[in-house]
C-alpha cells in the first residue's frame, strides 16, 4: 500500500485487512491491522466505508482495547448512507451487555460507556437518528454505564426541541430506577430546565415530591439502633440439639449449629428519598433549585393559581426539610453545608419575596439553558478544531520537485549508476519519511560526561524509545599514550536495567572511540544512569579513574497527552492511591497563561474547556496523559488570583497516579518549571 495508490491494490488489501481481523485470535495483530486501515482511512477512507459493517464485526473481542480502536476507526468514515446500519449493530451491541453477562464480564462498564459514546457521536452528527437511538438508550440510564446516558440525553434535550415531550415522558418513567447520585443530579436539572408544558411539569412535580416523600429526611437513631439489632440478632447462629439412631441401633444426641440465611430486606424506600436521608447535601441544593424552576414556570405555562401556590408550600417545606437533614446528618459532604443553605436560602426568597422574584426568576429560567448551549456550542467547535488540524497533511512532493521515471531510462543507465529513487525507497521501507529535524533533537540529548581537562574526554547521546534507551558514548584520548582497557562502567538508579555493557576498548594517543549501551526501563518514573571510566596508561601501567556526570532522565519522555471523560477521570481519581500536592508559587500574573505553561511543560492534555474572552479570579482545570507502558496520570490544577498577595497567583496543583514514580517525577517537573515563562532568546 505505501508504494501503490491504485485503488485496487489498496481495496485488495483493505479487504485482507478485515478479514484478518475477523480471522485472528491474537490481540497484537489485532491492533497492529487496526493500525493498519487507519493509515488506508486518512487517503482513502470510500474504500474502508465499504467495509465499514465488516470492521464492526471485530466488537466481538472481549479486549476493550480492541473493541476501543475499532470504534475510532469506524466512527471517522460513518456517513448518511450507512449510519443506520452503524447505529443499529451498536444498539444490539448495547442489547447484548445487558442480556449475556458472562461474555461481557470482561469488558464490564467500560464496553458500555464507549457503546454509548459512539451513538451520542452518531446522533449528534446525522439528527436523523437522534429520535431512534434516545429511546433505546434511556432504559440503559439505571444501569452502571447510567451516567454517559444521562450526559447524552442531556445534550440531545438542548439540540433537538422537538424530542423534548417525549424525552421528558421517557425520563419521568426511568426516574425511580436510577440509584446513582450523579446520574440522579443531571435527570433532575433536565426536569427543571425543560418542563415547559402544564402536564409534563405537574408530572414532574408530583413524581419528585413523591418519591422525595414527607420531611424530615433524617432517620432517628433509636431506630437505626433497634433495626441493626434485630439484623444482627437473626444473623447470629443457632444451636439445635435432637435425638438420632446411630447404625447399630443405638440413640445418641446430636448437636447441630445452624447459620440462618440472611433475610431479604424488602425496602420499599423510593432512591431518592434513600439519597437524601443518606446525606447527600449536593443533591438537595439541585432537589430545591428545580423545585424552585418548576414553581416560577408554573403560572408562565398555564397552571392556575391555586395549584402553583400548593407546589410553592409543598417546595418551601421540603427545602426546609433538606436544610435541617445538611446540619444533623454526618456525611462526606459535610463541607458543603455552608453552601448547600446559601443556595437553599436563595430558592427560598425567589420564592416568598416579590422583589427577588422579579431580580432571579429571568436568571433561573434562562441562564442555565443559555450557558450550556454555549457550553455544547464549544464542544463542538474544539471538536471541528481537533478534526481539522488531523486531516491537515504536509504535503510530501513540492511542486517543483523533480519526478524520475524508470521505465523511461536506459539499462545502460540502470545497470551501475546510481539510482535516485534508491533513497526514497529506503525511506518509505524503513519508515524514516517523517525524520525531518531529526539532528536537533539528537544534540538536545547530548550530555557532557567529563571535563575538558580530564585525560579523557566523554559525552554521551542519548535516545530514548518506548522501553528502550540507547547510549552513544563518545571518548576522546587526550594524552599522547595509548590507553588499554578502557571501560565505561554504567550504573543505574531506578526502574532501570542495563542490557548491554561496553566492552574494554584500547585508544591510541589523541584517538576517538563511540561505545553504545542499552538499557531497559520498565516503569514510568524519573530515573538515573551514573558511572565511571576506568582505563590503564599503557606507557606508565597506571590505573586512571574518572567519575561521570549524571545522566538525568526525564519523565517526559515516557509522557503522551491523551484524553479521557469526565467519568472516568473521576472514577480513576478516586481509585489511584498515590498523590503528590504541590504549592503553586509563580511569576506568571495570568490564569490562563499559567494553565497554558503547565500544560505545554508537562506535555499534558487539558480536559477542561475555558473562555480566554471571561475575566475571573479563580480556575480550575483537570489534565490528563498517559505514559508509553499504559500508566496513567492525573493532575489538577486549583488557582486564584488573590487580592491582598500582590495579584500573585495562589493555590495548589495535586497529582494522582497509580504508582509512586509517575506522582513524584511530575511533581518535581511541575515545581521545576512553574517559576515562570522560559525566557525566548533572540536570534
Amino acid at each position: 500500500v505505501s508504494l501503490s495508490s491504485a485503488p485496487t491494490a489498496v481495496r485488495a488489501a483493505a479487504v485482507t485487512y478485515a478479514n484478518l481481523l475477523n480471522s485472528q485470535n491474537d490481540n497484537n495483530v489485532k491492533m497492529i491491522v487496526l493500525e493498519r486501515l487507519e493509515e488506508i482511512k486518512t487517503k482513502h477512507s470510500k474504500i474502508v466505508q465499504e467495509l465499514l459493517m465488516d470492521i464492526l464485526r471485530a466488537l466481538s473481542s472481549p479486549n476493550p482495547d480492541i473493541c476501543k480502536k475499532v470504534l475510532d476507526v469506524a466512527l471517522d468514515v460513518v456517513t448518511a448512507r450507512n449510519v443506520s446500519d452503524v447505529v443499529t449493530t451498536l444498539k444490539r451491541e448495547v442489547q447484548k451487555t445487558t442480556q449475556d453477562d458472562n461474555s461481557s464480564e470482561a469488558k464490564g462498564m467500560v464496553y458500555r460507556n464507549m457503546l454509548i459514546r459512539a451513538i451520542h457521536n452518531c446522533a449528534v452528527r446525522f439528527p436523523s437518528v437522534a429520535e431512534s437511538v434516545v429511546h433505546t438508550l434511556m432504559d440503559f440510564i439505571a444501569t452502571d454505564g447510567g451516567m454517559q446516558v444521562a450526559i447524552f440525553v442531556r445534550a440531545i434535550v438542548e439540540q433537538y426541541p422537538a424530542l423534548r415531550s417525549a424525552i421528558l415522558t421517557k425520563l419521568l418513567s426511568c426516574l425511580d430506577e436510577v440509584d446513582n447520585n450523579g446520574v440522579m443530579c443531571i435527570c433532575l436539572w433536565i426536569l427543571g430546565e425543560y418542563c415547559d408544558t402544564p402536564d409534563i411539569l405537574q408530572e414532574a412535580f408530583d413524581d419528585i415530591t413523591t418519591q422525595l416523600g414527607e420531611p424530615p429526611f433524617v432517620v432517628k437513631s433509636k431506630d437505626k439502633e433497634a433495626a441493626d439489632k434485630a439484623a444482627a440478632d437473626a444473623a447470629a447462629p443457632k444451636m439445635i440439639t435432637k435425638n438420632v439412631v446411630l447404625s447399630d441401633g443405638t440413640y445418641a444426641t446430636q448437636t447441630v449449629y445452624s447459620e440462618s440465611k440472611t433475610p431479604v430486606v424488602s425496602d420499599n424506600t423510593p432512591h431518592l428519598r434513600k439519597m437524601i436521608i443518606g446525606g447527600d447535601v449536593f443533591l438537595g441544593s439541585i432537589i430545591a433549585s428545580s423545585l424552585t424552576k418548576m414553581c416560577l414556570r408554573a403560572v408562565d405555562v398555564g397552571v392556575d393559581s391555586a395549584k402553583a401556590k400548593s407546589m410553592t408550600v409543598k417546595s418551601l417545606l421540603i427545602m426546609c426539610g433538606i436544610v435541617k437533614m445538611a446540619e444533623t446528618t454526618v456525611s462526606a459532604q459535610k463541607s458543603s453545608l455552608a453552601d448547600c443553605s446559601e443556595r437553599i436560602a436563595l430558592c427560598v426568597r425567589a420564592l416568598l419575596d416579590p422583589k427577588a422574584t422579579a431580580a432571579l426568576k429571568k436568571t433561573l429560567l434562562t441562564e442555565g439553558k443559555a450557558k450550556f448551549a454555549n457550553f455544547l456550542k464549544v464542544v463542538k467547535e474544539k471538536e471541528g478544531k481537533d478534526t481539522k488540524k488531523e486531516e491537515a497533511l504536509v504535503p510530501k512532493t513540492q511542486p517543483d520537485d523533480m519526478i524520475h521515471f524508470r521505465q523511461l531510462r536506459s539499462l545502460a543507465v540502470q545497470g551501475g549508476d546510481l539510482d535516485l529513487d534508491d533513497g526514497n525507497d529506503l525511506a518509505r521501507a524503513t519508515g524514516y519519511v517523517d525524520g525531518g529535524s531529526l539532528l536537533s533533537n539528537e544534540l538536545s540529548h547530548v550530555y557532557q560526561l567529563s571535563g575538558f581537562a580530564d585525560p579523557v574526554y566523554a559525552e554521551a547521546a542519548v535516545t530514548v524509545h518506548d522501553y528502550d534507551i540507547r547510549l552513544e558514548i563518545l571518548v576522546i584520548n587526550r594524552t599522547p599514550n595509548t590507553l588499554s582497557n578502557l571501560t565505561v562502567e554504567l550504573s543505574t538508579m531506578g526502574d532501570m536495567k542495563i542490557v548491554e555493557r561496553p566492552q574494554s576498548q584500547t585508544i591510541g594517543p589523541l584517538d576517538q572511540i563511540t561505545i553504545r549501551a542499552s538499557i531497559k526501563v520498565s516503569s514510568t518514573e524519573t530515573g538515573h544512569i551514573f558511572g565511571t571510566i576506568v582505563y590503564t596508561d599503557a606507557s606508565t601501567l597506571e590505573k586512571g579513574y574518572i567519575n561521570l556526570n549524571d545522566i538525568h532522565m526525564d519523565i517526559m519522555d515516557y509522557i503522551r497527552p491523551a484524553t479521557c471523560t469526565d467519568e472516568v477521570f473521576r472514577s480513576m481519581w478516586a481509585e489511584f492511591e498515590w498523590e503528590n500536592k504541590v504549592a503553586i508559587s509563580t511569576s506568571i500574573p495570568d490564569l490562563i497563561t499559567f494553565l497554558k505553561h503547565i500544560v505545554q511543560s508537562t506535555n499534558m492534555r487539558c480536559l477542561t474547556p475555558h473562555d480566554e474572552k471571561e475575566k475571573g479570579s479563580f480556575l480550575a482545570a483537570n489534565l490528563y496523559a498517559r505514559s508509553v507502558f499504559g500508566e496513567d496520570a492525573l493532575v489538577n490544577v486549583s488557582v486564584e488570583k488573590k487580592d491582598d498577595n500582590d495579584g500573585k497567583l495562589a493555590g495548589y496543583i495535586r497529582i494522582r497516579s497509580k504508582t509512586q514514580g509517575i506522582a513524584l517525577s511530575l511533581g518535581d517537573r511541575i515545581t521545576s518549571v512553574q517559576r515562570g515563562l522560559p525566557k525566548v532568546t533572540a536570534q
